[in-house]
């Protein structure tokens, strides 16, 4: 298997070259290397990618599953005109 033609994050083209070598740097919880390598960011959020990244830790750190925390998962925003919200107050006065 060619590490660099695994993909591990399709949404920002992460492969698993890119993660063994950001942990062999130290950088070794799901949080320091979803910064770096913007792993679980893209438009799924890390539904995709989520559980690989977490497996390549345990298999890195050689804990169990379980003990890899998890990423914080923030709800994708979108943005609001201001026109919208001078309309909402209006209705409440």
């Amino acid at each position: 298997m060619n590490k660099k033609d695994t993909i591990i994050c399709r949404c920002e083209d992460v492969t698993l070259e890119d993660v063994e070598a950001i942990m062999n740097e130290g950088y070794t919880s799901f949080e320091e290397i979803k910064r770096i390598l913007r792993v679980g960011m893209g438009p799924c959020q890390g539904n995709t990618c989520g559980q690989l990244l977490q497996r390549e830790i345990s298999k890195f750190l050689k804990i169990p599953l379980n003990e890899v925390e998890t990423h914080k998962v923030r709800p994708l925003i979108t943005g609001v005109k201001l026109k919208s919200i001078v309309e909402a107050t209006k209705d409440e006065s």
